[in-house]
């Protein structure tokens, strides 16, 4: 793994109803015992910004990527990506592990393509562990002569994540059309801010 990331660290930092884990049941026999469905087990992934997928209520298991988009019509799609199986959902794209590597993929079915966005598990929860604490705890001075210093501070924080990150992991953020990327440049936008966020009540009050 990547990234030390540890169900603790997660629960201190969201609290235990912010986690969501994937079943190993719900993993197929080829995944189920890789490192990835194992950090999904047992460490999860806060939610609202990433959500993971939950198995399917009639068989219990997850989708795999021929289930969710005609593999035939992927840009660059290996053989046997249409057996991944389907963890989770990221802006307009299924995330599928790999289960061979351990890479996580972005599916876009309305762009027709498949990306490396991870090299692992690890990678994917460590992104999303400081994407979601920096939309949680921001805070904007609400002081309306401030504002351009107020989004210096956001995008700073947004380019620490991405440097941090792509130091261990450059797939993330390698380029601007990553779906992290987008998620990045729409922080530092002040958007994704829910209304119930540090942010969102201090540029309000």
């Amino acid at each position: 793994m990547l990234f030390d990331v540890t169900r603790g660290e997660l629960v201190d930092i969201f609290g235990e109803d912010r986690i969501a884990t994937v079943p190993a049941t719900a993993f197929p026999p080829a995944a189920a015992d890789t490192e990835g469905a194992r950090l999904l087990q047992t460490v999860g992934a806060p939610t609202r910004t990433l959500l993971l997928r939950q198995p399917d209520e009639e068989d219990g298991l997850l989708p795999l990527v021929r289930d969710v988009v005609d593999v035939e019509d992927l840009e660059d799609a290996e053989e046997v990506a249409g057996e991944w199986p389907v963890i989770g959902w990221l802006l307009n794209a299924h995330l599928a592990l790999d289960p061979g590597s351990g890479r996580v993929y972005a599916v876009d079915p309305d762009e027709e393509t498949v990306r490396e966005l991870h090299t692992d598990v690890s990678s994917l929860v460590h992104v999303t562990l400081r994407l979601q604490r920096l939309l949680d705890e921001f805070t904007f001075s609400g002081d309306e002569e401030d504002e351009e210093a107020d989004f210096e501070r956001l995008d700073a924080e947004v380019d620490r994540v991405r440097e941090e990150t792509s130091d261990v992991d450059p797939l993330p953020f390698q380029d601007d059309e990553t779906v992290w990327s987008v998620v990045g440049d729409e922080i530092a936008m002040g958007q994704r801010f829910r209304g119930d966020s540090a942010a969102a009540r201090s540029r309000h009050r």
